[in-house]
């Protein structure tokens, strides 16, 4: 039996190239596909000399071609802290909407399954607690977030007309904060940019009065995740997260004491639209795919930090 063979588009990414090592470990070729508009070359510098692995830059919001056949479609491209899309904008919305069509159309003549990866903020700032993949989600489609938030909903909702008028095999999976190697320092997000500011003994920036929660996920829970709903037969977008849930500024006292920083804290005007609340519902993934999340948030974070520590030494 030939080998089969995955495009992983966003492969250069945070959670992209973390994918391209898990496929070609389970035996599969990789073609990843990045612009490097968020992504980085070093997130894949150890895969280029893999004879399995291909890397190809391109914009998917452009016409997408691979020679050959595929059996798999993984749709990581998208800008996805908010410093990105907020900088962003339109080429957010663009990967969202035309890229997921590009993707899907190359999934439709290939005949291979396409992974499409959503997010949490489909909830947007959820009125449900926790969130389960039922509710339709408190989103402003004209605030500055909605940009991220509106492009992964029209992106699920392409997904299943591909799916509902094309017979194409779709797959949804709606990601929760996620954490772990190749993540950027200046991305915007709460875990590197506390890492960042405890390892260099700056004040930690906490928005708003940190009562605001979130649950954070280790990202190689994330790819088991993955992997096994790209396997499965459910069609039903999936949470992927991790239920344990802390405030923002728990969370930031606990980096401080993992990183034995000195650092104090200090509190900023909150962002407009910023959620409230956010802890993922995982009675689904344990039914369809027997998955549940193995590192705690602490066991991930020590793990975590050693990377964080080299990044701000080199940085």
């Amino acid at each position: 039996m030939s080998t089969k063979r995955v495009l992983i588009t966003g492969g250069a990414g945070f959670l992209g190239s973390h994918l391209c090592d898990r496929y070609l470990k389970e035996g599969y070729k990789v073609i990843c596909m990045d612009n490097l508009l968020t992504g980085s070359a070093e997130n894949i510098a150890h895969l280029m000399g893999n004879e399995d692995f291909e890397f190809v830059k391109h914009d998917v919001t452009n016409f997408i071609h691979v020679k050959g056949d595929l059996d798999l479609i993984l749709h990581f491209a998208s800008p996805a802290s908010p410093v990105d899309y907020l900088e962003m904008p339109i080429q957010t919305l663009k990967v969202g909407s035309l890229g997921t069509h590009k993707a899907l159309g190359l999934a439709k003549e290939k005949d291979a399954r396409f992974l499409l990866a959503s997010t949490s903020e489909v909830y947007g700032d959820p009125l449900t607690h926790p969130q389960k993949e039922d509710y339709w989600g408190n989103v402003n489609p004209i605030g500055h977030r909605g940009v991220y938030d509106e492009a992964k909903r029209f992106a699920e909702a392409m997904a299943m007309a591909y799916h509902r008028y094309h017979g194409t095999e779709t797959r949804i999976v709606r990601i929760f904060n996620t954490y772990g190697s190749r993540m950027r320092l200046h991305d915007g997000r709460a875990l590197p940019t506390f890492m960042r500011q405890a390892l260099r003994g700056n004040p930690l920036t906490v928005y708003g009065d940190g009562s605001q929660t979130r649950s954070f996920m280790y990202v190689d829970d994330l790819v088991e995740g993955v992997w096994r709903l790209s396997k499965s037969d459910y069609v039903e977008p999936v949470n992927i997260g991790n239920p344990e849930e802390i405030t923002i500024l728990e969370f930031a006292k606990e980096i401080i004491e993992l990183t034995g920083s000195d650092s104090e804290i200090i509190f900023e005007e909150l962002p407009k639209d910023d959620p409230q609340i956010r802890q993922p519902d995982i009675s689904k993934a344990k039914e369809v795919l027997d998955w549940e999340p193995t590192y705690d948030r602490r066991e991930g974070l020590s793990v975590a930090l050693e990377y964080f520590k080299q990044k701000v030494l080199n940085s």
